[in-house]
């Protein structure tokens, strides 16, 4: 058999992992199961391990390859279980001769920090997806307190735009219709970069010089980085999807303070407010941790009002999790009991705030990117159900005719 890759974490994971598959079998690597990790919680690294013990249970003959993130910041811990065969760093994982068996070496992990420049690692096709995403960025230069990702993922570095707009037609030729632009920090694009071009004007340089681009998306954003260029396109260019995930973290000044974040919560607000203007479509998601140490009700609660404030709908709720090697490991930690409780409430709250977006839905007409059979999502990125089965990733009209808790319902317009 093929060499099977399975996937923990974002969007640049997803993305990296069909380049690890690419590099896979140009080796000709068979019979083996590359497992792509994530660091960004305890719960991710753990999920990984637990993975890994049952791949061995289940596929006694095949070797246990082990890279991603967990992998780099912590590769003696996976070196240390019997299952695991090789375990790879993350700029090793995109290297074809890594996946040669027959070198001594079983951990090959080296200095993230000395990679000084981001690989074309371009995909041209994605297993199973609707849509395409194309790398423009990875690493990060910012020190966040709960932060491990820039141990695995290096300093923040950006691929040029010729390269960029030469992949994104590459795709469209291959027919996606849909791309979705990817980075560990993608606001920070191009500052290492001659010129110091912004995410903006690589957004405004990719749908002028690919026309036949239907969609273009964004991943998460930081919303304080957001430049100029970038703001315009969201006022004009209808191919530009009106949903902004953004790296929110905390409704609360004084946690984001302790965070070592950039922004205020006016902040937030302050950007979804000028987006929702430039845009009546927008939706917006966030990252949001609750429990973070020294967090007091008060502070949680302001964290629950920026979703109402700020218009937030999507979330993405993070119980706060200590990775060792972090200032906020140091900090004094809530019971864990108090973080799950508040993780829960935050969860509910964004339950709530999704069923209004939902609700605000019904009754209008939606374009659909078609994701599978019966399954597609809104330009606001919102699921929806139809029961007519156009081919995945094509696009089609559709109108909104009820909602539950978790998708629209609809029918072709």
């Amino acid at each position: 058999m093929s060499a099977e890759v399975v996937t923990f974490g974002c969007r640049l994971n997803a993305y990296e992992s069909e380049a690890i598959r690419a590099r896979a079998a140009e080796a000709g690597l068979d019979n083996a199961v590359i497992v792509n990790t994530c660091a960004v919680t305890a719960e991710a690294v753990r999920q990984s391990h637990q993975t890994i013990r049952k791949l061995r249970r289940e596929k006694p003959g095949a070797r246990i390859i082990v890279t991603g993130c967990a992998a780099q910041t912590e590769p003696e811990n996976f070196a240390a279980m019997a299952e695991v065969d090789l375990v790879l760093g993350n700029r090793e994982k995109l290297e074809t001769a890594s996946y040669a068996f027959g070198v001594n070496e079983r951990v090959r992990v080296n200095d993230i920090m000395s990679v000084r420049e981001t690989a074309s690692q371009f995909v041209e096709s994605f297993e199973g997806r609707a849509r395409a995403f194309l790398q423009v960025q990875n690493g990060c230069d910012h020190r966040c307190t709960f932060c491990i990702i820039p141990y695995g993922r290096g300093n923040s570095r950006s691929v040029g735009a010729g390269e960029v707009i030469g992949e994104a037609r590459r795709l469209v030729e291959n027919g996606f219709a849909e791309i979705v632009l990817t980075g560990v920090d993608l606001t920070s694009y191009g500052a290492d970069l001659p010129g110091a071009p912004t995410l903006g004007g690589l957004v405004k340089k990719i749908l002028k010089l690919v026309p036949e681009m239907k969609r273009l998306r964004l991943s998460s954003i930081d919303s304080i980085e957001a430049d100029g260029d970038l703001m315009a396109a969201i006022a004009v260019e209808e191919r530009l999807m009106p949903h902004f995930h953004l790296s929110a973290q905390s409704g609360d000044d004084m946690i984001l303070k302790r965070m070592k974040r950039r922004h205020s919560r006016a902040d937030t607000i302050r950007f979804c407010q000028e987006v929702r203007r430039l845009r009546p479509d927008a939706a917006f998601g966030a990252d949001l941790i609750a429990g973070f140490p020294t967090e007091s009700e008060a502070m949680f609660e302001n964290t629950l009002a920026l979703i109402d404030d700020a218009g937030l709908s999507m979330l993405h709720v993070f119980p706060f999790s200590a990775r060792k090697g972090t200032p906020a490991a140091r900090m004094p930690q809530l019971p864990r009991a108090l973080v799950k409780e508040r993780a829960a409430r935050l969860r509910a709250k964004g339950d709530e705030a999704l069923a209004r977006h939902f609700a605000r839905l019904v009754g209008s007409t939606q374009e659909l990117l078609v994701e599978k059979a019966g399954r597609g999502r809104t330009r606001c990125f919102a699921p929806a159900e139809f029961s007519v089965s156009p081919a995945p990733g094509s696009i089609v009209s559709a109108h909104i005719v009820g909602a539950n808790a978790n998708r629209l319902m609809a029918r072709a317009a």
